[in-house]
């Protein structure tokens, strides 16, 4: 049994079995082709025995398996990115085999169509490219490849199984915060949508003096320097140079209450904040800020103190790799005291959170008053993407005036929600989840070119 247990019947064999039931059906009606169809059946048999040879010969049985297949899937998935998964191919037999690759993903994906199919001749090998998209953090068990490999009579099937298990970890999304990070490092942030923001003024930070050069500002000509260098060079004018300001500390608090419980293209508005606090961290890491985090539902989750130290990055990720949403109404006067308890230098509050009503907002505007007055706030939420959709369609009946209308006030609602919190000086971002991180990083870039920070 245990012999038999990697064998399978190929589709081939179940259409010749049906075409020879038919041939012994209609002998009974013409008696002379029974003899034919006698012989037919006996040298089909024969190979069938024949691809049992080819597939189970003593050459393929020995400690080397004549047919090898290897996974190649990183330690970790970034969460709601295509991450690129590889089998690796090789035909060890001495005959050309078509394979059927059929690999058992996470149950997470809910896919049963990973099914592929490749021919190889002797000693070739081949890789299978695809990609996989999590939709949630956790961890992820890959179980085994099978490989089905045919000879060219195609009748029977040999199961290899390679890779029986692999447990991987979802991280939030680093493959997004590595390619912002990249865009950075080339000037290039403007193709992902964050846009080039025009310094007003400039900081107070001073670097150095150097010399001018055309298109300098003339405001910023030192003139001790220049008298200096005047006499000892010749006539050269020199200016002062100014550096962003440093070292400011940045804080990430997210909302894990019920509001975040929403679902956007398979992720939670909580997984597209978490990923947004990751990119901007590292963007803020980058401009030599200090990066913190703070989550928060009806009690205080993680309170990550702001640093930019070498590990800060890796602590950051590994905090917001363990964040779940609850179902509690979120408590802001537990975040204000634990705010005011531990930030005491002045900070950037970056918010993520959701508000649908003017009266959900108003019942935490005093506490959101209160963060504003210590620290620069910045509220962000969402825009309800179902419900844009559903106003920008047409209306053909009565039923669909009165949903339009009722989208209306809702999406007029998040608008006063804007309005209201910009009298009390608080800075507001409503935006819709897929354009969470640009908006995020061109509002951080806008507050410090304007000095704000």
């Amino acid at each position: 049994m245990k012999f038999l247990r990697p064998v399978f019947v190929a589709l081939r064999l179940w259409f010749v079995l049906i075409g020879f039931v038919l041939l012994f059906v209609a002998a009974y009606a013409f008696p002379f082709l029974f003899p034919l169809v006698q012989v037919a059946f006996v040298v089909f048999v024969f190979l069938i025995l024949l691809d049992a040879w080819l597939l189970f010969s003593a050459q393929n049985r020995t400690a080397n398996p004549a047919f090898f297949a290897r996974r190649d899937v990183p330690d970790r998935l970034s969460n709601g990115d295509e991450n690129p998964i590889t089998i690796f191919l090789e035909n060890r037999c001495t005959f050309a085999a078509d394979v059927e690759v059929i690999d058992e993903i996470p149950f997470q994906f809910q896919r049963r169509d990973v099914l592929f199919k490749a021919r190889l001749k002797p000693r070739e090998t081949q890789s299978i490219r695809y990609e996989l998209r999590p939709t949630r953090r956790g961890e992820y068990n890959f179980g085994a490849v099978n490989v089905y490999v045919l000879s060219s009579l195609g009748l029977l099937k040999r199961r290899y199984q390679f890779e029986q298990g692999k447990l991987v970890a979802v991280y939030p999304s680093f493959l997004q915060m590595r390619q912002y990070e990249l865009l950075a490092a080339t000037n290039r942030l403007n193709e992902v949508g964050v846009k080039r923001i025009r310094r007003l003024g400039h900081s107070m930070e001073f670097e150095q003096v150097r010399p001018y050069t055309i298109g300098d500002d003339v405001r910023t000509l030192n003139w001790k320097a220049t008298a200096r260098r005047s006499d000892a060079q010749g006539a050269s004018l020199m200016i002062n140079a100014y550096q962003d300001e440093r070292s400011q500390p940045v804080y990430c608090l997210i909302d894990k209450g019920r509001v975040m419980r929403s679902p956007f293209a398979g992720l939670t508005l909580l997984d597209y904040a978490i990923n947004a606090s990751l990119v901007l961290s590292n963007i803020a890491l980058l401009k030599q800020d200090r990066a913190g985090l703070l989550t928060f539902s009806d009690h205080i989750g993680q309170l990550l103190p702001a640093d930019r130290r070498s590990g800060q990055m890796m602590r950051i990720l590994e905090t917001l790799y363990r964040q779940k949403t609850r179902f509690a109404e979120t408590d802001y006067e537990t975040v204000y005291a634990s705010v005011r308890a531990n930030i005491r230098q002045r900070s950037l509050l970056i918010l993520f959170t959701n508000f649908e009503t003017v009266s959900g907002m108003q019942r935490q505007l005093p506490y959101l008053r209160r963060l504003a007055k210590d620290h620069l706030l910045l509220v962000i939420f969402f825009e309800n993407t179902e419900l844009r959709e559903l106003l920008d369609a047409p209306a053909p009946d009565t039923e669909a005036i009165y949903l339009k209308t009722i989208g209306e006030k809702f999406a007029f609602e998040k608008k006063q929600i804007v309005k209201e919190l910009g009298q009390y000086g608080i800075q507001t971002i409503l935006t819709a989840p897929q354009n969470l991180t640009a908006n995020t990083i061109n509002k951080y870039l806008q507050l410090k070119a304007r000095g704000l920070i």
